[in-house]
């Protein structure tokens, strides 16, 4: 099975860690490697590095070269732009498409934790298995819902159609981005729906397909490029036509017009976490909820339910009688908010555009 493994985004709600040339899957957020380097090993051994595609920026290339060593240089796939998801998704597609249209593919993100590893490696497996037997169905991985998030998409799943080595297979119902808390609260109680956590299963051919049905202008594009893809004229192709492509989230683009029938759905416990914010990064290394979660020459003194970062090993960070307190220290920021002011950095940042703080995102 080749699997593409996400790794374009820039990380706005991780900053100051997370800049524009240094995003945040390239970063150490947990232990010593980066997030993208966590996201390739939890693979092995039972997939193979040569059928491991990365899909990022083109000026985060040589980035992913120094950190995964393990990669072929051809199976990177850079980006000439962003263009949002949908045309990321696609042009990892329309690559596969003409390489090994049939062969089952995955699609995994670089910046999210999964702490039950074995669990993951046997459902993707077992999925494989699935969809060389149903090449023209897709099989969505989601997480159990830990509480009622109205920060991720959620997921809704009937009854269980095949149960293959412990592992339920649903079928697919409905999806829904960001719910508001009442709907989430509801979801979160009914039983039938899941984090929608972006990763899952099926063949190059049908997804290609759903382009084509769906997106047919894009998809024209895609197979154009597709078509430059191995040969000397794929930066002259790729770069004209990908930054043309229409911004669209893939869910918005495919995922929300998928007939019902044509997909499976997998609800698992794996300990996942997206770590691409730092109020979710905290509640994936706590305990409880009123643990702190600290990095770096840290002091703390009757504080509870913080997060504190520290990636200046010449200076002592130290807080007292603080609560609900996030602090991110870096050699030219010092980031302190309350826990529940995340939301804001993004637009903070973002408004530094233009201004004598622009080298800062």
């Amino acid at each position: 099975m080749n699997i593409v493994v996400f790794a374009g985004g820039v990380g706005t709600r991780l900053w100051p860690l997370s800049r524009k040339k240094t995003p945040k899957q390239f970063e150490q957020i947990v232990g010593d490697k980066s997030t993208l380097q966590l996201a390739v090993e939890r693979l092995l051994p039972s997939f193979d590095t040569k059928h491991m595609f990365i899909s990022t920026n083109r000026e985060y290339v040589p980035t992913v070269l120094s950190q995964l060593k393990m990669i072929l240089k051809d199976n990177i796939i850079g980006e000439p732009e962003m263009r949002d998801v949908g045309p990321a998704v696609g042009l990892a597609t329309a690559i596969l498409a003409k390489i090994d249209p049939e062969s089952p593919m995955a699609i995994v993100w670089s910046d999210h934790l999964v702490k039950q590893e074995d669990l993951f490696r046997k459902i993707l497996t077992i999925s494989q298995k699935l969809i060389e037997q149903h090449p023209n169905k897709i099989v969505f991985i989601s997480q159990k819902p830990r509480f009622a998030s109205q920060n991720l998409g959620w997921i809704q799943y009937g009854s269980t159609v095949k149960t293959v080595e412990g592992i339920n297979f649903h079928t697919f119902e409905d999806f829904k981005y960001r719910p508001d808390p009442e709907t989430a609260e509801r979801y979160f109680a009914s039983g039938h729906h899941a984090w929608n956590v972006g990763y899952f299963v099926t063949t190059p051919k049908y997804l290609f397909s759903k382009y084509k049905q769906f997106v047919p202008d894009m998809y024209e594009k895609l197979k154009e490029i597709q078509s430059s893809w191995g040969t000397n004229k794929w930066d002259e192709t790729v770069n004209t036509l990908y930054p043309s492509l229409i911004k669209i989230h893939f869910d918005n683009a495919i995922l929300e017009r998928l007939p019902k029938d044509e997909a499976f759905v997998v609800s698992e416990d794996l300990e996942w976490s997206d770590v691409g914010a730092w109020e979710a990064l905290k509640e994936a290394l706590q305990k409880t909820s009123t643990d702190n979660v600290t990095r770096g020459n840290v002091i703390l003194e009757e504080c509870n339910d913080s997060l504190v970062y520290n990636y200046n090993d010449k200076q002592l960070l130290i807080a007292i009688d603080t609560s609900e307190l996030l602090v991110v220290n870096t050699s030219d920021v010092v980031l302190v908010c309350r826990k529940d002011s995340v939301p804001k950095i993004k637009k903070l940042v973002e408004g530094f555009s233009g201004t004598q703080h622009e080298h800062l995102t």
